[in-house]
């Protein structure tokens, strides 16, 4: 029903081949589009870059979202080489581990404000440069989870940081709405991914969800690759200030 050929889109959070972002810059290439794909640090490149790679990303640079000359660099080196952007995908979180297993109420002041810098913050900070080379309109994307709107077991204090991510991304689809930028929320289930290892007991909690869930499946990378793909593309420009749930339908359950 669309194609994403042409398209320029950079994806940040791709740690392996188990992250959400991943899975959605697969989908996004499988659909046509230019690629530029991030790493964190040296370290991790040895894992991103085999992948970027593999998938033919035209643009393979590190992105420390704590540096601002870093995501200067990034958007300097996308502007030179493509002259827009297309699709921002931002799948980064991060909250120290004191911090997040412990109670939201004794959470520290540098824990709380790094989770939000990191997670929510770094989001606004791309959007902005991204907002610029995006004239013909497009497509700004993050990744929230149902700890936003529930609580739910061990997540703790990454709860209140992603209701300010979706808070966000309702207050900046409606500030871009007239340039065509649309900004919008993918909310997968619970998945095996670096990040999601940092939760207590994430195993009992994959469980209860599948068991729960109406569909009785775990989210796949997939399913969230296939939401992105189509956010990212013309045909759901119109569709702007959403989180998406993607978890088989475990959100209606009581």
């Amino acid at each position: 029903m669309f194609s994403l050929k042409g398209q320029k889109a950079l994806v940040v959070g791709v740690a392996n081949e188990h992250s959400i972002a991943w899975g959605c810059a697969r989908a996004l290439r499988e659909q046509g589009a230019d690629l530029a794909i991030t790493y964190l640090n040296e370290k991790a490149e040895q894992f991103v870059r085999p992948l970027a790679e593999e998938i033919g990303a035209e643009i393979i640079a590190p992105l420390d979202v704590s540096e601002d000359a870093e995501m200067d660099a990034l958007f300097a080196q996308i502007s030179e080489k493509w002259g827009r952007l297309d699709t921002l995908l931002h799948a980064i979180a991060f909250c120290p581990a004191e911090d997040l297993h412990g109670r939201v109420v004794d959470c520290s002041r540098k824990g709380f404000a790094t989770a939000m810098d990191i997670s929510v913050h770094s989001f606004m900070r791309m959007v902005r440069r991204a907002e610029p080379l995006m004239a013909n309109g497009g497509s700004c994307l993050t990744v929230s989870y149902y700890g936003s709107v529930r609580v739910m077991e061990n997540y703790n204090v990454m709860g209140p940081v992603k209701a300010a991510l979706e808070s966000t991304v309702r207050y900046m689809a409606a500030e871009l709405g007239d340039k065509d930028i649309s900004v919008n929320a993918l909310s997968p289930g619970p998945m095996k991914t670096r990040a999601a290892s940092g939760i207590a007991e994430f195993d009992k909690m994959m469980d209860d969800v599948a068991e729960r869930a109406p569909t009785h499946q775990l989210t796949k990378l997939e399913d969230v690759g296939a939401y992105a793909a189509f956010l990212a593309s013309p045909s759901a420009r119109n569709v702007t200030g959403c989180v998406h749930m993607i978890d088989g339908g475990f959100h209606i359950m009581g």
